[in-house]
Formats: structure tokens, sequence, C-alpha cells
């Protein structure tokens, strides 16, 4: 399964949330989140995911 997601961002942290259709996982499912940048556009950023 993937997992489309809307975002938020203020300064440098970008939050993203469930897109609403698919906001539940069945017990023992797994899903991926991926992210594209920007050649050129510095540094390789920190990632740290939360689950709530």
């Amino acid at each position: 399964m993937t997992w489309n997601a809307t975002h938020t961002q203020s300064g440098a942290t970008v939050t993203a949330v469930d897109a609403g259709h698919n906001g539940a996982l069945a017990a023992g499912g797994s899903t991926s989140f991926g992210f594209g940048g920007t050649p050129g556009g510095g540094s390789v950023p920190r990632v740290s995911c939360t689950a709530t």
C-alpha cells in the first residue's frame, strides 16, 4: 500500500498527515512514505517520523 499525504510547512519543518481517505492500516499492515527533492538543494535533510 502506498500512502498519500497532505503537508504543511513552517520554516524548515514539514509535517505530513494522511490524505483523509487513507488514514488507517489493518492490523499487521504496512505502508511506505517517501519524498522528492530538488537537485542542488543543499545538505541531506534530517527525517524523523512519528505515528499517532
